[in-house]
């Protein structure tokens, strides 16, 4: 399967996982190498928590996000790279900050927020053709996945991981700092009364701890691959 380019028709492909396990990028890849469009709900997420930050609302204040995120506009576009649009204008690089790191687990965790994020996701995915990526897509946003999969990583290399991604774009970063930020990530995420982090009972978990990233895409194609029968292939 190394260094082919296929197309599976119509599937949709559910990863979920804790932060900064490589979810993200792998779905990136998985996606460009099966031509489908890959929405990353957890960008989605990180638009809305910078939309909230922008406009000086406290996180904490849960009628104040909701009514906000109500009336904002988020859309992916796909060219050769993911771009997010908040309100028509490009934030891709702008959420990843980590005041919004801190602060996207709250904004997430309110009802009013996922539903909204959600029914866009199902809008966006409903044909199928698409690798969706996040923490409750093969729970809550399509249970019926053809492929789920759950992302696990050890906690000390999930900082390593994120720290370089920050240093790479030029944030300075305190591994110490970034430890606690995700180990508090991880109990916002997993504790939420709405949609939290939970792996489906027939999800595939795989451990990235030790795996790089072209050994993550090939794992997922393969696992892919055998989930196929009855899809249209098409090769190139």
């Amino acid at each position: 399967m190394k260094n082919r380019d296929w197309i599976l028709k119509n599937l949709i492909i559910a990863i979920d996982g804790i932060a900064g396990s490589g979810k993200s990028t792998t779905a990136r890849l998985v996606a460009r190498k099966l031509h489908y469009l890959h929405i990353d709900t957890g960008a989605m997420y990180r638009a809305a928590a910078y939309a909230v930050l922008q406009k000086n609302v406290d996180p904490d204040d849960k009628e104040a996000v909701e009514k906000l995120v109500e009336n904002l506009k988020i859309r992916l576009k796909q060219n050769d790279e993911l771009q997010v649009l908040l309100n028509d204008q490009p934030v891709t690089q702008l959420i990843r900050a980590p005041d919004v790191t801190a602060v996207v687990s709250k904004v997430s965790s309110y009802e009013a927020v996922r539903m909204k994020m959600v029914e866009e996701q199902r809008e966006m995915g409903k044909n199928g053709g698409v690798v969706l990526e996040g923490r409750d897509i093969g729970t809550v946003v399509f249970p019926d996945a053809d492929v789920k999969l759950f992302f696990i990583a050890d906690l000390e290399e999930r900082v390593r991981r994120r720290c370089h991604e920050l240093i790479e774009q030029g944030e300075k970063v305190d591994f110490d700092t970034m430890l606690t930020d995700i180990k508090s990530r991880d109990r916002l995420d997993s504790t939420r009364k709405v949609s939290p982090l939970k792996k489906a009972d027939d999800a595939i978990t795989i451990d990235t701890s030790n795996l790089t990233i072209e050994e993550q895409v090939e794992k997922v194609l393969s696992i892919v691959s055998e989930k196929r029968d009855g899809k249209t292939i098409v090769k190139e």
